[in-house]
């Protein structure tokens, strides 16, 4: 248990003077977020005032002007938005699902994101009960699966790990599901209590066949109904409205820094969210992180020595779409980011970071959050995790530090109708702005970089040696790795600054 927040401050500067930066700055910037400040209201105002933020919709750009304003309003001069282009535009239609046979009943449903819709009038077909979807569950029922309606299992999601494989399996079951000519896929909610959420399977284009997820204990009696031997059909109708291309935004905020004011050290979290809730702990809470951070460090006086820049980032819920693009379009300063600092777990504990297979700069990053060593921020993982923006920097050979944080909450609500502000314990809130903002000032005021920029052939080593091909390969982003069109250059040598 953390020590409450005014006693953990005092804690800190009572026991850890001589680890704090130019004798103060970190005792003024852990005053100016654990005390009274904007931060409960800002959250309240992007998740409650605007709501789910799905990119390419109305509150996706009020939120993109509510950014920008709120840097401003705490007092951050140098502020921007940059644009950037999906491939499609989706909206979710009144998606019914309607049982035929063998006894009717209310089906909860919603389609899945970027689903293409349905035929006029839907879709009426079998349903087939193809358990967890492999293969092995396939060629059993190989002679049922063309024009049925398949209706897929997973466990209630509970640990990231499960959450992993969610988004992993889904693509081959697609897949197979194409091949045989299946009509649509349902797939059986992993929440319980009639939880209905949004997900995604492809990087923002129409996916290839018609999906829906059902609530769980609907789904379920669905397939009791089969396991009795009951013919089970049911119409599928999903109007959803698909349009073309679109520009999006990402928001952009920079303290200049002093002396290595050339150098950069960047703090992002994604602003987009699915809409079924209002995008609280995904990721609302950290995108007022952000800003908090940003605010504090003005508000506090404090001069950081290498410029640091602030990111809000687009299109994440369709790819990584905002962050990609961003790299691509500022290749030409990428040797001047020091790290890249990423937060996407909601309000779990900061516990400390994963920096992608790299010791040395786990060695650093103890060194900076020593003051904090009594608050438990000290479990570094050398793990190499993907699923948020700090992808593509990563690729591009710069260390990244992804916040460590336990599940929490996160979970039960991750893309759901329940993922409100309610879910937000504030007093968590402010201590992982702490520890972020520290983190991220810590890194600026350091004499030494992080660590290098890794050159094409130390990345691809690393990539392989601690798996994050795996990841790469499920993602589709493998083979453009390979082939030099996203990532480090194929020419870029054996190092970096």
């Amino acid at each position: 248990m953390r020590p409450p927040l005014l006693l953990a401050c005092l804690a800190l500067l009572l026991t850890a003077p001589a680890a704090i930066s130019a004798g103060d700055d970190l005792a003024r910037l852990l005053g100016a977020i654990l005390g009274p400040s904007p931060l409960a209201e800002n959250l309240r105002q992007l998740t409650d005032d605007i709501g789910g933020r799905v990119s390419g919709s109305a509150a996706n750009r009020r939120a993109v002007r509510w950014a920008v304003d709120a840097f401003q309003r705490a007092g951050i001069e140098r502020t921007a938005t940059e644009s950037f282009e999906l491939p499609v535009a989706w909206t979710e239609g009144a998606t019914r699902v309607e049982v035929l046979e063998p006894r009717p009943f209310a089906v909860r449903a919603v389609s899945i994101a970027w689903s293409p819709p349905t035929p006029a009038g839907g879709i009426e077909a079998p349903v087939l009960d193809l358990g967890l979807g492999t293969a092995a569950d396939f060629e059993a029922r190989s002679e049922d699966l063309a024009g049925s309606l398949l209706l897929v299992h997973r466990p209630v999601l509970e640990t990231w790990d499960d959450l992993f494989a969610e988004y992993a399996d889904a693509s081959p079951v697609i897949a197979r599901a194409v091949a045989a000519g299946a009509a649509g896929i349902l797939w059986i909610s992993t929440k319980e209590q009639g939880v209905l959420y949004r997900h995604i399977n492809t990087h923002g284009e129409i996916d290839a066949l018609p999906q829906a997820i059902v609530a769980r204990e609907d789904g379920l009696r669905l397939a009791r109904f089969a396991a009795a031997g009951e013919p089970v059909r049911v119409r599928l109708d999903m109007p959803n409205e698909v349009g073309g291309a679109f520009t999006a935004e990402n928001v952009i905020a920079e303290i200049p820094g002093t002396d290595k004011a050339d150098e950069i050290v960047a703090l992002g979290a994604h602003l987009d969210s699915w809409e079924l809730g209002s995008g609280a702990l995904d990721n609302g809470a950290n995108v007022a992180l952000v800003i908090e951070a940003a605010r504090a460090i003005q508000a506090a006086g404090i001069r950081p020595r290498r410029t640091l820049r602030f990111l809000l980032w687009n299109g994440e819920e369709q790819g990584l779409r905002g962050s990609r693009d961003y790299v691509r379009r500022h290749r030409d300063e990428l040797d001047r980011f020091v790290a890249y600092l990423n937060i996407d777990g909601g309000v779990g504990s900061v516990l400390g970071f994963a920096v992608a297979g790299r010791p040395e700069i786990e060695t650093a990053v103890r060194e900076v959050l020593e003051p904090l060593a009594s608050w438990g921020v000290s479990e570094h993982l050398l793990d190499t995790y993907g699923g948020s923006d700090h992808v593509d920097f990563l690729l591009e050979g710069i260390p990244v530090l992804d916040a460590n944080q336990p599940e929490a909450n996160y979970l039960p609500n991750y893309h759901a109708s329940t993922d409100t502000m309610d879910k937000v314990p504030i007093r968590e809130l402010k201590l992982n702005t702490a520890i972020m903002a520290a983190a991220l000032l810590g890194i600026s005021q350091r004499e030494e970089r992080l660590g290098e920029r890794l050159g094409r052939a130390e990345l691809e080593t690393l990539i392989e040696e601690t798996g994050f091909d795996e990841y790469l390969e499920d993602e589709g982003i493998w083979e453009d790795f390979l082939a030099g069109r996203r990532g480090r250059a194929l020419d870029s040598g054996a190092g970096g600054r």
